[in-house]
């Protein structure tokens, strides 16, 4: 056994990486990304003559802003480089700072005489954003990539590479090629011509650092601008709140239930709960939970209609606050559990019938064991092996939570968060949600298969 769960352990990173690589592969070919998002809100803002919404305030999008953008987002690497720099196994470009070769930015100071001195098409002047500082760059002649000099404006013998600057030349081809990569038009080698044609050559400076998975960080989400570890954190207590109700009472009442079912079959009480339970399992949640919102909530104003809490929930007492969190508790668990219902039931109920057909219940009943003995001591645990191997599957429902259910009440947890990253086309929060939830999968199927080895002896993983 333990030599399986060790097995399973160093199985679960693999599996990991595969999953988030396959969904960061997705995210970088499906349109509508972060800067799909700001282009179409300056066209919006172009069309209604208005400021468009957004939250990053200016909306003349520019190219540096598209730059600024893929540098956050590493869209201009390619996508092995970015994924390995999302998980922090290579270091990310930051501090970027860029400026055309022979445009001179600030004046040259007055006793400046040395060879670098006035203005031409091998150097130009660079102002560091991180420090408001100027360094110049130099070539060896104007079409050259190589960098020859890179000092401080000033101070020659300071120079950038010594203090963890990266001085790097982009041709205008290769600023058009960025471009065709950003406007999906690499195969279009004219329009690449074109383009190339409105481009100078161009220094870039920056510095890297290691900010990924590995360093604990999942970067900031593009619509929201927070870290998204944060927003994960911020969600997940309310989606476990209802994740445990959900699961104690889904389990605290269907298997009593099923127990009864199958002792009493095709009773009354077998009869009605069927019809009752599969009527309820016909029902999508969300579905009902539109029902509940209309009669419940608008028409007979008996529960409020969203959210979790009421607008003075923190002026309440705690004895107030508990009866506003259970008034507002009460139509989404009924949505949470509805569906679950029916099959845990039938599940009990149609295991412990069988097992009470088994030849091994009627030999402990003719040696002198009651009906009742039989059922609890022989016939209920192997029926609750089917069972048991779902419980480890609970530990990712539960914190997952329902996203339509959340969607209808409008409830902020994290499946919500989940389908707002979805909509929003937010790669960051899109990458940080599916690492939770494949992580917290891989490990429910592995507790599911502890949890069955521990309630049936038969199974034995070596």
């Amino acid at each position: 056994m333990k030599t399986y769960i060790i097995r399973r352990l160093l199985l679960m990173p693999l599996t990991l990486l595969g999953v988030t690589f396959l969904v960061f592969c997705i995210t970088r070919f499906v349109p509508g990304g972060p800067i799909e998002q700001m282009m179409q809100q300056q066209s919006m803002s172009a069309l209604s003559g208005q400021k468009a919404g957004s939250q990053r305030g200016d909306n003349n999008l520019s190219e540096a802003d598209m730059e600024r953008l893929e540098e956050q987002y590493s869209l201009q690497e390619p996508i092995v480089t970015a994924y390995l720099q999302w998980l922090g196994v290579l270091p990310k470009k930051i501090s970027i700072s860029r400026e055309e070769f022979g445009i001179i930015t600030g004046e040259e100071p007055a006793d400046r005489e040395d060879e670098y001195a006035g203005i031409s098409d091998t150097h130009t002047k660079i102002n560091l954003n991180e420090t408001g500082e100027q360094v110049v760059v130099v070539r060896p002649d104007k079409d050259s990539k190589e960098v020859k000099d890179a000092f401080f404006s000033g101070t020659p013998s300071r120079k950038a590479a010594t203090e963890g600057w990266t001085v790097e030349v982009e041709s205008p081809m290769d600023r058009a090629e960025r471009w065709a990569r950003r406007m999906r038009q690499t195969g279009n080698e004219g329009a690449i011509q074109d383009k190339a044609k409105g481009y100078a050559w161009r220094a870039v400076m920056y510095k890297t650092s290691f900010d990924g998975l590995l360093q604990g960080t999942m970067g900031n989400s593009f619509k929201y601008n927070e870290p998204v570890w944060d927003m994960i954190k911020e969600r997940i207590p309310v989606s476990l709140y209802f994740g445990i109700l959900s699961a104690i009472i889904t389990y605290s009442v269907c298997i009593p239930l099923g127990i009864v079912k199958a002792i009493r079959h095709k009773s009354v009480v077998d009869n009605i709960s069927s019809v009752l339970i599969f009527l309820g399992y016909s029902v999508p949640g969300f579905a009902l939970g539109a029902v509940l919102v209309v009669y419940l909530g608008a028409r007979l104003e008996w529960f409020p209609l969203c959210g979790l809490t009421s607008a003075d929930f923190a002026d309440m007492g705690f004895w107030e606050q508990a009866a506003d969190l259970l008034h507002h508790t009460v139509l989404p668990l009924i949505c949470y559990v509805v569906s679950s219902f029916a099959i845990t039931t039938m599940m009990m109920k149609n295991n412990l019938m069988d097992n009470l057909s088994s030849d091994y219940v009627r030999t402990a009943m003719a040696k002198g064991v009651s009906f009742k003995g039989a059922v609890i001591k022989h016939a209920f645990r192997n029926s609750f092996i089917p069972i048991a191997s779902t419980l480890g599957s609970l530990i990712s429902l539960i914190v997952a939570g329902s996203m339509l259910v959340e969607k209808v009440f409008d409830i902020q947890g994290f499946g919500m968060l989940s389908y707002q990253a979805l909509m929003d086309k937010d790669y960051a929060l899109i990458m940080g949600t599916l690492l939770l939830t494949s992580f917290l999968m891989v490990l429910g199927n592995l507790l599911s298969d502890i949890i069955v080895a521990a309630v049936d002896p038969r199974i034995k993983f070596e």
